[in-house]
Formats: structure tokens, sequence, C-alpha cells
């Protein structure tokens, strides 16, 4: 266990209460989203000063996080392993979560050199809007109950550093309240096969103001998370001797986090699955709905394109010819992932599939996620014809560790890598990377 006092603590939460987080009427930052109190959270005046300075300061309270795997490593010690496990774990034998990770390694970058890089720009254009690099955070359901108010901490740490944020329907707080705080953020359906309820939904949606909606295809029904029942895990929570203890010896999460909710924001609860509110995360007397999702079609996906006049987007594909079928319903883009592998185990990894639908997406937006973890994934993507990507659990440790602070500076982290690995591998623009820049290599180990 850490030992130092309090100044020294490299993990210190530095979220104030959330609904100094809600406030949309703020001026843009001028330091690239270094005023930390502006984003409603409390630093040392010493912090605060040297992100004023440099955007590259990194604060010293977050002095050992220099790598997206850190903010895993931390988050363990951090949260209760029920808690981490939720967000770390695969299903059955994490063959998917492992195969999604390990494709990245089946390729090797070759490097043009004695170019002149010093022109380099991460800045990519997805759906009109430019965004300062090619990666967003996707959806995640239940932020909020792993990091204080997580989906607006997402939010604004998205908005501070002009990149997306895709609010799940499974989040805990209002899509009112995240649009506010947020006004660029996606929002993720779990849709039933029922129009009547999806149709409803997007009323909600629309009305808010979004623009993009992403349809989830690959949860017709819940994968088997067997590690949720092993560390105790369950939704709704039961308060069992396991849960009570391993709550009680992660104080930090147990106050800051779920104490802090409860006191201030009452009992969470499942706020977006339908067009009016779900029920409370942690009702004994309450089943998160789930009805009909093993219903949703094709069809329901050409009604939703006709009612729906912003962007639309399907999650969870991975065979080509279903992405042909999207298509054909008139989507603006898909998503390739394997939910993190956490659906369907064994299923393949998105970017072994990428190239051959890639080859053939005209004006179709591919986006990637699901096992990336550095510049040097996101470039490989890029080379293997991805427009964009998306990633879930660095970032969701990162709020769970630091608040918006720390979801800045892994944003900022996988950024700097994305703009160092640029002038390694001899680009100015990411448009330029392409397959002849890779090599396959065999799978070790």
């Amino acid at each position: 266990m850490y030992r130092g006092g309090p100044e020294e603590d490299p993990m210190a939460t530095l979220d104030r209460p959330a609904s100094e987080l809600r406030t949309p009427e703020r001026a843009a930052p001028t330091n690239g989203g270094a005023d930390a109190t502006a984003a409603g959270i409390a630093a040392p005046q010493a912090i605060v000063t040297s992100l004023k300075r440099s955007d590259a300061v990194t604060p010293y309270r977050f002095r050992d996080l220099l790598a997206l795997d850190d903010f895993e490593r931390h988050a363990r010690k951090r949260l209760p392993p029920m808690i981490f496990q939720y967000v770390a774990g695969g299903v059955e034998t994490g063959s998917a979560l492992a195969q999604s990770r390990g494709a990245y390694a089946d390729y090797a970058l070759l490097p043009r050199l004695m170019r002149d890089t010093s022109g380099r720009d991460t800045a990519t254009t997805l759906f009109g809007q430019t965004y300062a690099a090619p990666f967003g955070i996707g959806p995640l359901g239940g932020a909020a109950f792993i990091a204080y108010r997580g989906d607006l901490v997402l939010a604004e740490a998205a908005r501070r550093m002009n990149l997306p944020m895709c609010l799940s329907a499974s989040s805990l707080i209002k899509l009112e309240d995240v649009y506010a705080q947020n006004p660029q953020a996606w929002f993720q359906g779990y849709l039933p096969g029922d129009q009547n309820r999806i149709d409803r939904l997007l009323d909600r949606v629309e009305a808010t103001g979004y623009r993009t909606f992403v349809v989830t295809a690959d949860t017709p029904t819940l994968g088997n998370r067997e590690h949720n029942t092993r560390s105790g895990f369950s939704m709704p929570i039961k308060v069992t001797p396991k849960v009570a203890w391993q709550s009680a010896t992660h104080p930090r999460w147990l106050l800051g986090t779920v104490a802090r909710t409860f006191l201030q924001h009452g009992a969470p609860h499942f706020e977006n699955t339908e067009a009016t509110r779900g029920p409370p995360m942690m009702s004994q007397g309450a089943v998160r709905n789930t009805i009909a999702r093993d219903q949703l079609s094709w069809k329901n996906l050409e009604a939703i394109r006709k009612r729906w006049s912003g962007n639309l987007l399907v999650k969870g594909l991975l065979a080509p010819e279903d992405v042909e079928i999207a298509r054909s319903c008139g989507v603006d883009g898909v998503i390739l992932s394997t939910h993190g592998g956490r659906q369907l185990d064994y299923a393949v990894a998105p970017l072994d599939v990428l190239p051959e639908i890639a080859a053939r997406k005209g004006g179709l937006k591919i986006i990637v996620d699901s096992g990336i973890r550095r510049g040097t994934d996101v470039m490989k993507a890029l080379a293997l014809g991805a427009d964009f990507v998306l990633l879930g659990r660095p970032f969701m440790f990162a709020a769970a560790l630091g608040g918006v602070a720390g979801v800045e500076l892994a944003m900022r982290i996988l950024k700097e890598e994305l703009d160092r690995d640029m002038a390694l591998i001899g680009v100015n623009r990411l448009s330029e990377l392409n397959p002849d820049f890779l090599r396959r290599v065999p799978r070790r180990g």
C-alpha cells in the first residue's frame, strides 16, 4: 500500500462535486484543457500552474502514469476486485479479449526515413467534424458506478481535448445532462426489436440535440461473464459478505464514488435504456430491461434510418456480409468490435477482418475498437483502412484514478505517442498511412 502523504499520492482523486461538472456555459480553455478548476476538479495551485506552462508537463500526482496500461495497473489497486474485473474482464476463456489485443502484434511497422516530418498533424475529420486525433471514447456502461459521475467526467475530458465521446445507454446519468456537458457527444443504444420503443427513444435523443446515434448489434443477449460471478459482481448489486468486505477495504471507491453518489444524487438508475427512466441499479426488485433485444433485426435499422436524420452507425459488426447489409440500410459508418471481448468468446479480432471490409468501404466510415492501447496500434488500424478508432477501458480506469485530469492525461499520452510515431514512420498526415507501412509477422509467444 502507498504510504506517502496525500500530496505525494500519485493516484489521488482530483474531482469536485458533480454539480460543478454539469455547468455547460463556460469559455473554452486556451491551454489545451489544463485549467483543472474550470473542469470541476480541484488541484493544488502548483499543479495548475505547471499545467498552464505546458500541456506536456505531467502533474506530479500522475508521475507513474506513462502509458495506457499503467492506468489499469493502478486501478487494480484502487478499485474493489469485483469492480475492476467488471471493467477489465472478458467472457468465458478470455479468447476474444486476447485475440483483439494480440492482433496488433501480428503486424510490424516498416518506416520510411529521411523525410521531413516537421509539419505532422494528428488532426482527423469524421462526419464533418475535425478532431484533434483519430481516437475517441467508446460507450462505457455503468461508468458512474466506477468513477464518481463518470459519464460527465468522460464527456468533459473529451470536450476539452476535442475528441468524441459516445454515451452508453447503460449509463447512470441522464443523456440530457451529458449533452449539456458536451454537445458533441454521441449516443449509443441497446435496442429491442420493438419499433415503438425504439422510436420513443429516438425522439428523446433527437430532442436533446444529439447528432450521432450508434446502434449496438452484438448484444441480443448478455455474454457469459463468469468473472463477474467469481468476483462477486452482479446486476443489481447484492450486498453479500464478499461484496461488503471488498467495499470496506477499498474506502476511496466506497466513499468517493458510491456514498458520494447516494448522498448528493440519490440511488443511481439506468437512465437511458428507454425513453423514460429505467430501474434503480441496486434495487433487488428491479431487473435491467433487456427484453426483446434478441428480436432486433435489419428491418429495425431501416426504420431507424428513415426516422433519424443525423449520423447513424452500427456497432459490433465483424462479418463483411453484415457490413454490406448495413451499408444497404443507409448507415454512415460501422464500428468493428468484439464489445471488448465481453460478448462472444473466440470472436475474430476486428483488425483481422478490417482489410477485407476497408477494401470495399467506399464512402462508409470504418471505426475500430477492442484491444487498442498504443499510438502504434492506432497507426496500424489506420494503415489497414480504418478511419477512426475508439478505446474504452483505459479511459474508464483514468476516470476512476484522476477524474477529468486523469482522462485528459490518458488522451494526451496516446496523442503524443501517435505524433511521435508519425515522425518515426515518416508521415505528416494520417491519411498517408497505408498497408505498405506494415508487414505481417507470425504471432509469437
